[in-house]
């Protein structure tokens, strides 16, 4: 690698795309090093967290793949005998009511009455009849294609709640473009008017897990590594990237305790792509770091809740679509795998709340989401809140990157930057190119960035976009993760 200088590649992020990154480094006979800024877990996203013996997901990682690369490379990080089987079940909360999901159209019309499908019905046929003509808004676009009453029952709240704005600020591109992907929207559509073409993604019945979570495999990853004599440091944060004549030399990494610069031959970054412009040494352009720093991120929090109850419901994950609650979504571990809970006679539950850093949720006290959370559970019916007996709250700043109106254009403002200016920098993963990606695709762009720095020629920008490669994006995989554009100028 280039001049020779230390023989290291320097690989920022132990989630899904650094460590794949670096296992395919090593396979191909480089010398990484990987630096996690974590202080005990490797995973990102699909780290596994633990607490008093229970085991909790960042949100739920259903291990299902289009990619027969990416479904070999699981089953070589874990053995056949460490993945479950999972039978999927779900289910949407709406108006004192549980419906399956998917939907099925019996369930579901059933549920809602036969008035009330009626109305569904004739708001769908008045939205064709009587078109809008100037579609603006998410809540225009869906309208205009499901009817007002489909819009307000299975769509509005929930959507509000994950993006954080109204769906009257959504804009109507991200509706035509994502909608394929956002589940709901596609099991309501097969559900109600037939289904047509292939089964996406987000509506599998069946999917893989490692039975103590996915952070089971990425700690095996790591430890494969370790012992190949690949070091994976923890508790190391990149604070500075430096670099000189078009290449990356050195990275300045901070511990708890010290500081140091580290030679390195080539860098592989999943850091957040905001993070790694401002740590840019010497600094880009101005340009270039107001681009980065437009960049906008979306954060997230889950409440435990330890429950003295070794049966609280059936499914994987609940949907909760009553406005009168803020949690938005809910995880029950034991249903993922027996494996995560140590006491049988007890059940964990994960809340999930989409929040931004600085709001009421996110500076709330962890005994006051405790007690939220328990609450609101209560008041729909879910849990008996005697029975809650331990809880705690994991808080991840910066979760996900937030697709905004500008946020295409920073980007391409970074990556012709970079792409300019260094032959030995590659990006990999959702927050290190700040684009959609679920896990495989995370790894899939962590292969690719390392067969680069090889020689090979690979375009990892465009994981997810080839036909060939596409998954469906959807509110179901992202938890939040995908934040639509907001609309600027409304003509009613």
């Amino acid at each position: 690698m280039g001049d020779g200088s230390s023989g290291t590649i320097g690989v920022v992020g132990a989630g899904p795309a650094g460590l794949t990154a670096a296992w395919e480094l090593d396979r191909l006979g480089l010398r990484p090093t990987v630096f996690e800024a974590h202080p005990s877990l490797v995973g990102g996203l699909s780290r596994t967290e633990r607490y008093g013996g229970y085991r909790f997901d960042i949100g739920g990682h259903r291990f299902f793949t289009k990619s027969d690369e990416i479904r070999e490379l699981w089953h070589r990080f874990l053995p056949d005998e460490d993945f479950l089987v999972r039978q999927r079940m779900s289910r949407i909360y709406y108006r004192g009511r549980f419906f399956r999901y998917p939907l099925d159209a019996k369930d579901a019309l059933r549920k809602l009455g036969v008035v009330e499908a009626a109305r569904c019905g004739f708001s769908y046929l008045a939205s064709t009849l009587r078109p809008k003509r100037n579609i603006v808004s998410f809540e225009d676009w869906v309208v205009a294609h499901f009817g007002r009453r489909l819009y307000e029952i299975f769509f509005k709240t929930y959507t509000e709640k994950v993006w954080g704005m109204p769906c009257s600020e959504i804009s109507a591109d991200w509706a035509a473009q994502r909608i394929k992907g956002l589940s709901l929207f596609r099991a309501v559509k097969q559900a109600l008017f037939g289904q047509r073409g292939e089964i996406v993604k987000t509506l599998i019945e069946e999917f893989e897990y490692p039975r103590l979570g996915p952070g089971m495999m990425w700690e095996r990853v790591a430890e494969d590594l370790a012992a190949r004599g690949v070091s994976v440091q923890l508790g190391t944060r990149v604070a500075e990237i430096h670099h000189d004549g078009g290449r990356v030399v050195a990275l300045e990494v901070e511990t708890a305790t010290e500081s140091r610069r580290v030679a390195v031959d080539a860098m592989v970054s999943s850091m957040p792509i905001r993070a790694l412009v401002e740590g840019l040494r010497p600094k880009p352009p101005s340009e270039v770091l107001d681009a980065a720093r437009a960049l906008r991120y979306r954060d997230f929090l889950t409440v435990v809740l330890v429950l003295d109850d070794p049966d609280v419901f059936p499914d994987n994950w609940i949907y909760i679509h009553d406005p009168s609650v803020r949690v938005g979504r809910v995880q029950n571990f034991k249903n993922w795998s027996p494996e995560m809970v140590p006491d049988q006679r007890h059940t964990a539950l994960g809340l999930e709340y989409f929040c931004n850093e600085g709001d009421d949720l996110w500076d709330a006290t962890d005994e006051e989401l405790l007690e939220r959370g328990s609450r609101e559970l209560a008041s729909i019916g879910l849990i008996d809140s005697d029975k809650v007996i331990d809880g705690t709250v994991i808080r991840v700043h910066k979760a996900y990157p937030v697709y905004d109106e500008e946020y295409a254009a920073n980007v391409a403002v970074i990556r012709s930057y970079l792409d300019a200016e260094f032959d030995n920098l590659q990006l990999c993963g959702r927050n290190g190119m700040h684009k959609y990606n679920n896990q495989d695709h995370a790894m899939m762009t962590g292969l690719m960035a390392a067969r680069n720095l090889a020689g090979q020629e690979w375009d990892q920008w465009r994981v997810n976009q080839d036909a060939e490669y596409l998954e469906e994006v959807s509110a179901d995989d992202t938890g939040g993760r995908m934040v639509p554009r907001k609309v600027t100028v409304r003509d009613d």
